[in-house]
């Protein structure tokens, strides 16, 4: 055993000193110590179901001959965070979720590992972390959140966006709002939409490392604590057997995994967190694929922000494997891939029944024959930027019109509330990517504040920055280069010209290079508006956002 090192032999007394200073007993230090990574607190309503997650896990460990030891990881409510400075510390901190992580998991010899995260980062960053430990790993997040009910229809978090966008139009009353706000989010778990943190909770469940339903039995069902004692027992088989990691995360697995999130129309920011776990895993995965990969795949679901159907309903129809088991239809996996099951995907999902051909469409009835995210070129991002096509209104799908230029999210918020964004306009938010910002916020609150204002189908936002997985509409992020280097969206001016063609994946100023060149000469870098403390050394290692905005290790 690995803990061998900290629990046997004389060299080891002080250790187990320290052990029965623990309580524990001499069963349990023979026993595989296994690490359970619990990311509750009580700010994040996806985090807080967490305690009762770990509980069942201990006891799945338990049962199956393991000795379960928790420790914690942080994490950031975005929905909190978003639309001022809290923002900078949403992406960053996958990072420290990594790091410390991978700090605690060797620094105590752990055998094994159950990782318990739910939101948007702490799914990533666990991850991440489990490739670089590479012991036996299963992963088991909190679950979604049941959607709200507001005069009949079902919400959620992007609803409640939207909403305060419509008070701002004059279209909604503060009494409305206020119904919204006591209604939309009504149970504890992630967001009940296809954000960000479900979508990376689903995308475990196709990269291998979670068992099925992780990323959609709502955390208010029983069946979640049977899931976590499942798994609690499972990593018990998987350390037994060997399988780690990086024999799961293969190159295959992140294929899978993408085609998956065409398949779902998963948040934009997967374009971020799959190459970083990928990097973690030894594994290149260039986000260029994910063209290739889309113009292949059927977008079959089209849940909130996209559609009308939610977390909840997804579960119902079968959840994430019988997506998986409509795409071998067209012969879209890799079916050999390994899992946490201790099984192939092929032997998993054989058999998983679609029992709602609305919420996941059969391959032969797609809403498009193409996936979901798109990524984009030209001469305004030549390294490339993404959008969720998925969400985007067919008329958006190609447009062209003036920029309106700001350097700050709040600079585009006041303009947009105050009335001063007309329809046709595209909206260009730069300095607030990974190095700019620093942290590449989120944008929800502007492209919701544009949807609730009835400009969803006429004003395109682009941005350096990134989206929440609730935003819908012509949002196009991760521009790269960015602002902060240099890239061509530092050099739009007020009133340029803007083309924007989803379908062909591009994306220009109409401006001649020469043109570009000149103001490139004239340009001069912005002045970093943070320069302590951890932003700044974030700052000062970040990679661009095409690259999954890893660290870099500096010479």
């Amino acid at each position: 055993m690995k803990s061998d090192a900290a629990r046997k032999g004389m060299q080891a007394s002080p250790a187990r000193s320290l052990f029965n200073a623990l309580g524990h007993t001499e069963e349990e230090m023979k026993r595989p110590l296994v690490g359970i990574v619990n990311s509750y607190n009580e700010i994040v309503p996806g985090h807080m179901n967490l305690d009762k997650i770990t509980e069942a896990v201990k006891l799945g460990v338990a049962m199956a001959g393991g000795t379960p030891v928790v420790f914690p990881a942080i994490a950031v409510c975005d929905g909190i965070a978003m639309g001022h400075i809290g923002m900078k510390y949403s992406l960053v901190t996958r990072d420290l979720i990594a790091d410390s992580t991978e700090a605690m998991a060797i620094a105590h010899q752990f055998d094994a590992l159950v990782m318990i995260p739910n939101c948007d980062k702490n799914v990533p960053g666990l991850l991440m972390a489990a490739a670089r430990v590479n012991v036996p790993t299963i992963f088991v997040s909190g679950g979604p959140m049941l959607p709200g009910h507001v005069k009949g229809q079902r919400t959620s978090l992007s609803s409640m966006f939207e909403a305060v966008g419509s008070y701002s139009a004059g279209t909604m009353t503060s009494d409305d709002v206020l119904e919204f706000e006591h209604k939309a989010c009504p149970t504890c778990g992630s967001c009940s939409g296809m954000y960000t943190a479900n979508s990376m909770n689903c995308l475990t469940e196709a990269l291998g490392m979670g068992l099925s339903g992780n990323g959609t039995i709502p955390a208010v069902y029983s069946e979640r604590l049977k899931l976590a004692k499942h798994a609690g027992m499972q990593v018990m088989e998987l350390y037994r057997k060997n399988i780690k990691p990086r024999d799961i995360m293969t190159k295959e697995a992140f294929l899978n995994a993408l085609t998956v999130d065409m398949a779902l129309g998963c948040s934009t920011n997967s374009m971020l967190h799959l190459p970083a776990i990928a990097h973690e895993a030894g594994v290149e995965l260039n986000v260029d694929i994910a063209n290739e990969i889309s113009s292949k795949t059927p977008n079959l679901c089209h849940l909130a922000p996209a559609g009308h159907t939610y977390m909840d309903e997804l579960n119902e129809a079968g959840g994430v494997w019988a997506v998986m088991n409509e795409l071998t239809k067209k012969d879209l996996l890799h079916l050999e891939c390994m899992t946490c099951t201790g099984k192939t995907v092929g032997e998993n999902i054989k058999g998983c029944v679609n029992r709602n051909p609305q919420v996941i469409r059969p391959v032969e009835n797609p809403y498009s024959e193409v996936g979901g995210i798109a990524v984009l070129k030209g001469n305004l991002a030549p390294d490339s930027c993404v959008v969720k096509r998925s969400a985007v209104v067919p008329e958006m799908l190609k447009h062209e019109g003036p920029a309106r230029v700001f350097d700050c999210e709040e600079d585009a918020i006041a303009a947009i509330k105050g009335g001063k964004i007309a329809a046709g306009d595209v909206v260009v938010i730069r300095y607030e990517g990974p190095k700019g910002g620093p942290g590449m916020r989120e944008m929800l609150n502007p492209t919701s504040a544009i949807a609730g204002m009835g400009l969803g189908s006429s004003v395109a936002l682009i941005t350096d920055g990134r989206f929440s997985g609730a935003s819908r509409g012509a949002s196009i992020g991760h521009v790269c280069p960015e602002a902060a280097q240099g890239g061509p969206i530092a050099l739009i001016e007020e009133g340029d010209i803007i083309q924007i063609d989803i379908d062909n994946h591009s994306l220009n100023v109409k401006l001649t290079d020469e043109e570009l060149a000149a103001r490139k000469a004239k340009w001069q870098p912005k002045a970093p508006n943070i320069t302590t403390g951890y932003l700044a050394r974030y700052a000062s290692l970040v990679t661009d956002s095409c690259k999954g905005a890893v660290l870099s290790v500096k010479e």
